[in-house]
């Protein structure tokens, strides 16, 4: 990294187990690389690495792209079946983990012949538990140096799988070009410096996770990692590791916004991100009342193109519920399903053209097709048409330019012939006061077209749909209003943290589908 060249013992990387520099970062990515291309890598094959959070992560993603592979990031928290499909879609090469997880996954090994060898990088395995060739983390360490081959900036350097409505997760192919542009575009907005101390709370596999490394390493700054239980230690750490910068996604937002931030905190923390969702509005308040020197930055995000938006910090009093505008390098356009541009206030398609664009879905022709398109010059005044990523994301752009996200259009709810956003419905939920977390579905209704269910917890432990329901009659119209509240004690959450909206809407479709629950198909 040229980082190491120019602040060698600057400190790179802080886990549970210590620092390390920029410099011991460097090499050991240096002879990671070297290790890797030791076993037989060839150039761009792929290294899927599951593991938690720790320094071992960070170079192991970073050797396999310095080796000339495809670092494919797994989120530690997926089991055996998941981390299977993700090695056979991809047909890894090398597999990077614990001995732990390698025994978990030995049920699964038979079927995933692709996979030459595994690295573990704690214990060492015993030969029993598995039937691939291992070696431990020092050996790889160990190995002689090996020519690299040539790497430009097309050249495939990541996959991240990602989760869509339906189907097994998807991979989606990033270019050593994507990486570092949207490193400099993000780095540049949030003004990172090598002062700065970013946590690292989010996930490698998700690319706004592994934004948080790129974006540090670009300007020299410090990443701290974490992987917490509780959302109390994610305020510890910002107060004893003095965190500069901090990304995170609404659920653990909603979670932080709850608790009383440490006076270390207040004072070290010069900004938050938001991406993967839309910040509730009460959130949103309660981070900026315990958070007044902290910038807030709304970011939109979406895998096929790294990074997309975000509003600055001095236009949050003016529209918190935007947006924002592009993130330099990039256009975002507004579009018709024709490929004509939307008129300001006319909701429509969100598009991605420029440098962060990815080159669409691994071992997925039909899928990059229907997401990777062309667009007209009409569109973007160029004299011939231009690939772009169509978001699937429904948006609207004001007179001023600001986006303000309005849906997925494969999540968009049509009921009583009126389309709707569920984020509208959630917002106004939280605003309620009465609810905690909230993600509003809507399932197959024969007088309705589509019926609207919110599930939901209880701010405040005590489940009120009386109350709740009032309220939202009093600040929605008729057709909005859900049929049904369905309060749990928490909801789930996909990979990336975000609340996982196809698991909720497959057990209300089940939940709904048995006799006689259309009876209770009303509000309670």
């Amino acid at each position: 990294m040229a980082t190491a060249a120019v602040r060698p013992d600057a400190p790179a990387i802080t886990d549970r187990a210590g620092n390390l520099s920029f410099a011991q970062i460097a090499e050991a990515v240096e002879a990671a690389a070297a290790g890797l291309l030791g076993l037989g890598l060839g150039r761009g094959d792929r290294v899927v690495v599951w593991l938690p959070k720790r320094t071992e992560n960070v170079i192991a993603l970073y050797a396999a792209m310095h080796a000339g592979g495809i670092a494919v990031p797994a989120n530690a928290l997926l089991k055996a079946p998941q981390i299977a499909h993700i090695l056979r879609d991809s047909e890894a090469r090398v597999l990077v983990t614990t001995a732990a997880r390698l025994a978990d996954l030995n049920r699964e090994l038979p079927d995933l012949a692709g996979v030459r060898r595994v690295v573990t990088v704690d214990d060492p395995v015993d030969a029993q538990v598995t039937q691939c060739a291992t070696l431990g983390w020092p050996e790889l360490l160990a190995a002689p140096p090996h020519a690299r081959p040539p790497i430009i900036d097309v050249d495939l350097a990541a996959i991240f799988y990602t989760s869509g409505s339906t189907g097994k997760p998807k991979g989606v192919v990033l270019t050593h070009r994507n990486l570092v542009v949207g490193a400099r575009s993000v780095s540049s907005y949030l003004r990172n410096t090598h002062e700065d101390r970013i946590l690292a709370v989010l996930s490698f596999s998700f690319d706004y996770g592994f934004s948080q490394l790129t974006t540090a390493f670009a300007v020299g700054a410090s990443v701290v990692l974490l992987d917490y239980l509780l959302p109390q230690e994610v305020m510890l750490t910002i107060e004893r590791e003095r965190i500069t910068g901090l990304a995170a996604v609404p659920p653990i937002w909603i979670q932080l916004a709850e608790l009383v931030w440490p006076e270390g905190a207040r004072h070290t923390l010069r900004y938050i991100t938001n991406s993967g969702g839309t910040m509730p509005q009460p959130t949103l308040a309660k981070l900026r009342q315990a958070l007044p020197q902290t910038q807030v930055f709304l970011m939109y995000g979406l895998t096929e193109a790294f990074r997309s938006t975000y509003l600055p910090p001095e236009e949050v009093d003016r529209r918190p519920d935007s947006i924002g505008k592009a993130i330099p390098g990039a256009e975002i356009l507004v579009l018709r399903p024709d490929g004509t541009p939307c008129a300001a206030g006319e909701p429509g398609e969100l598009v991605h053209r420029g440098a962060l664009v990815s080159l669409g879905y691994w071992n997925d022709p039909e899928g990059t097709a229907e997401r990777f398109r062309p667009v007209s010059s009409s569109a973007t005044g160029r004299p011939y048409p231009e690939l772009a990523v169509w978001s699937g994301d429904v948006v609207r752009r004001d007179g001023e330019g600001f986006l303000y996200f309005i849906g997925r259009r494969d999540e968009m709810i049509k009921t009583s012939g009126y389309r709707v956003s569920p984020t509208e419905i959630e917002e106004e939920a939280y605003a309620t006061g009465l609810v905690a977390d909230a993600v509003a579905v809507g399932i197959p209704h024969q007088a309705l077209g589509q019926g609207i269910i919110l599930v939901a917890t209880p701010a405040k432990g005590q489940a009120d749909t009386e109350s709740l329901v009032a309220k939202l009659k009093r600040r929605m119209p008729r057709y909005m209003v859900p049929l049904r509240v369905d309060w749990r004690p928490r909801l789930p959450l996909n990979a990336n943290g975000k609340f996982d909206r196809a698991q909720l809407r497959r057990e209300l479709l089940h939940m709904f589908s048995e006799p006689n629950c259309a009876d209770s198909f009303v509000s309670e």
